[in-house]
């Protein structure tokens, strides 16, 4: 069965997530170890280090997040709900996918909130806007709450192994 177009978009905003998250990972883990190296074998070290290392992982870890709600590699425990009859587990996933909705929309509205509070305080030393290091977390919201909606909707085809 081919997958209807939302899904396949949603499929490759989850994969781009993904990717994006990872080239996040590589490029902090490539400032903490300039900072190291700064540190111990330069004895100088970057002051802009350790903030744009916290400002990528804001990023790529509420991200990647959205991202385990696509594809399902978050953290759940399904023991009960593989226990269950087709009926109540399928109850129980729709109760838990509106749950996680719910998680998704506060995370956009209260993490929108927090980037207006912040928008005009400056990371010294980024120079860059305190909100905008915490964008992600709207974001990543809004993406979750999708996410959570696909699977409530049509819960068979978002968790049908993707063939592409």
């Amino acid at each position: 069965m081919s997958a209807h177009p939302v899904q396949r978009l949603s499929r490759a905003a989850s994969r781009l997530l993904i990717g994006i998250a990872a080239i996040g990972l590589v490029v902090m883990t490539a400032i903490i170890g300039w900072q190291v190296i700064g540190r111990y074998i330069l004895s100088s070290s970057p002051s802009w280090t350790e903030q744009a290392a916290q400002v990528l992982m804001i990023w790529f870890a509420f991200l990647a997040a959205a991202a385990g709600v696509r594809e399902g590699f978050h953290i759940r425990i399904v023991a009960l709900e593989e226990a269950l009859p087709p009926r109540p587990r399928r109850i129980m996933q729709a109760v838990a996918s509106v749950v996680v909705a719910a998680c998704g929309l506060a995370m956009l509205v209260m993490g929108g909130e927090l980037v207006a509070r912040t928008w005009s305080h400056t990371i010294p030393s980024l120079g860059m806007s305190r909100g905008l290091a915490y964008l992600g977390l709207p974001i990543s919201g809004a993406l979750i709450f999708v996410f959570a909606i696909e699977k409530l909707i049509a819960p068979e085809r978002s968790e049908a192994k993707d063939a592409a």
